[in-house]
């Protein structure tokens, strides 16, 4: 089953391995019929492409690529385009790698490994305006990943920094901002964090890495 032309859908394929991009840009095409469908690399292929059209439908996000920094670059793209549904297509078979990936936003996670028609089921449903959680995603849960979820784009921007070792002013002078203004931001990401301290909040944001392959 396809869409008709007059439902045009405009997707972002963002994944390193150019197999998976083709294999997934074919379910797409098949399944959506005059779909617009591009294609990115890295996230900062995956950022440029997203200022280019923010109306895009969905994105198939690879979180093993360029530039993500493990679950990082999911919450930086779910901050900087809030509407844009994301559907994470990831080869991390790990149930709590998909709960993180739930409480930071994503609309759904997928197995790489999952059929083609699971995959444009997936999508369709996102595009529905569902949102798939994983299992064992309780309703009252606190984690991390879901205080984290709190975080502005400039905040995930200080955090991302924070985690790379950057001190208060090497933070201000690539972000173009007063050293006052990164304490500021400082403050309240532990708040929204509910860590005590900067050291802590690098631990706890560390574990939102990816398990090596």
């Amino acid at each position: 089953m396809t869409d008709s032309p007059s439902a045009a859908r405009i997707f972002l394929i963002a994944d390193d391995h150019p197999m998976v991009r083709d294999a997934l840009r074919t379910v797409l095409s098949q399944s959506f019929s005059g779909a617009i469908i591009g294609l990115a690399g890295s996230l900062a292929e995956a950022q440029a492409a997203l200022e280019r059209q923010p109306d895009t439908d969905a994105l198939l996000l690879d979180l093993d690529m360029p530039g993500m920094d493990g679950l990082t670059g999911l919450a930086l793209l779910r901050s900087d385009w809030p509407t844009v549904p994301i559907i994470v297509v990831s080869a991390a078979r790990d149930a709590a790698i998909a709960r993180r990936t739930h409480d930071l936003g994503a609309s759904a996670y997928v197995d790489k490994s999952a059929s083609l028609e699971v995959i444009a089921a997936t999508v369709r449903a996102v595009l529905d305006g569902e949102i798939i959680a994983p299992p064992e995603v309780g309703a009252d849960a606190d984690t991390f990943a879901q205080r984290a979820g709190q975080l502005t784009p400039q905040q995930w921007r200080v955090l991302a920094l924070m985690v790379q070792g950057d001190q208060n002013k090497q933070i201000a002078y690539k972000l173009s901002v007063s050293e006052a203004t990164v304490k500021a931001h400082v403050t309240v990401i532990l708040r929204k964090l509910g860590v005590r301290s900067r050291t802590q909040a690098v631990i706890e944001a560390r574990g939102l890495s990816l398990p090596p392959t």
